[in-house]
């Protein structure tokens, strides 16, 4: 470590990419790397998604200004895997990693998740969502969204998923979820726009399916008539995933961020976000938790959730991006 913190000191800058500061606490991760290490950040397209990062690290391959890290959903960390664009890298805290949870050949790895929610504006909602069903109600007409293009945004394919299991598919079935937004739209509730605070806030989508930590992060500090449910037919919950450029400009900061990311500090950052970190469970056994953020989570919901394995999110990937532009037409 020592070494490394030297090479990374001497590099002294390090190029993240699509992380909003309200994103899971990632400005107040930032400012600690950076306040302990001395290490500049630049926040390339905060508002991106998890395919304009692996874009990025193709497009910007050999500049001092190419992504050095990322943070992506599990189906585009495959994807950069197989592209060959990703740097194997074992943190020190890799056993305690699941190894359902990581690559085999170590070019990603999960960091902190959540579970597929449905928050909504309840100054204006007046009849309260509880289900993917219920979001077919003609009362909501017009008001339903996702934060984007399930093709190109890990939350949004993750929602497609939730819905799913919502509507007799599986995890190695996702096509009834692309069926109930096909059906969504054709009733009239379904808004086809990125979805995001200024959206909610302006009334153009009162009704936004996110992970349950970034509607409370991203929208629950501006809207305060914000409530968050977890659909009571579609329980899913997933995690999104590190990796490092194997094109990265400044090798040793991305390696050293990675090392802070999953030290007991480093987690314990995402969970004060709302979100659940991978080393969860060693920070409880370890005594080394948070207390007052790990009690303020949102309750899981009963039962034992199952994730879909490498090779079904990768068939899932497949289907949706075959499938999706017939949702809207």
């Amino acid at each position: 470590m020592s070494a490394l913190i030297a090479a990374a000191e001497k590099e002294g800058q390090l190029n993240v990419i699509t992380l909003p500061s309200n994103w899971a606490n990632y400005g107040a991760i930032m400012s600690a790397f950076s306040a302990k290490y001395h290490i500049h950040i630049t926040d390339a397209n905060p508002d991106g998604s998890s395919q304009d990062e692996l874009n990025a690290v193709n497009e910007l391959k050999g500049q001092a200004r190419g992504p050095d890290v990322l943070d992506v959903g599990t189906a585009f960390a495959i994807k950069g895997d197989q592209e060959g664009i990703l740097a194997p890298y074992e943190v020190a805290t890799w056993s305690d990693i699941p190894s359902d949870a990581k690559a085999s050949d170590s070019t990603w790895y999960a960091d902190y998740g959540g579970y597929v929610a449905i928050g909504y504006n309840s100054a204006t909602v007046k009849v309260a969502p509880t289900s993917f069903a219920s979001l077919l109600n003609p009362v909501y007409k017009n008001e339903v969204a996702l934060n984007g293009n399930p093709t190109q945004a890990n939350a949004a394919f993750s929602a497609v998923f939730a819905a799913a299991l919502a509507n007799g598919g599986s995890l190695n079935n996702i096509a009834p979820g692309i069926a109930f937004f096909k059906k969504l739209h054709a009733e009239g509730n379904f808004v086809p726009v990125t979805a995001s605070p200024a959206t909610m806030e302006s009334g153009q989508t009162p009704i936004i399916i996110w992970w349950d930590y970034l509607l409370a992060s991203e929208i629950g500090t501006s809207v305060k008539s914000l409530k968050i449910v977890i659909p009571t037919d579609g329980v899913y919950a997933s995690y999104y995933d590190q990796a490092i450029s194997k094109y990265a400009p400044d090798p040793a900061a991305a390696r050293l961020w990675e090392e802070f990311l999953y030290s007991t500090a480093g987690q314990n950052l995402w969970l004060e976000g709302e979100a659940r970190p991978i080393e969860l469970p060693t920070l409880v056994a370890n005594g080394t938790v948070n207390q007052t953020a790990y009690k303020a989570l949102p309750p899981a919901p009963p039962g034992t959730v199952n994730y879909p394995t490498q090779a079904q999110v990768a068939a899932a990937e497949n289907t949706v991006a075959q499938q999706w532009s017939s949702v809207i037409g």
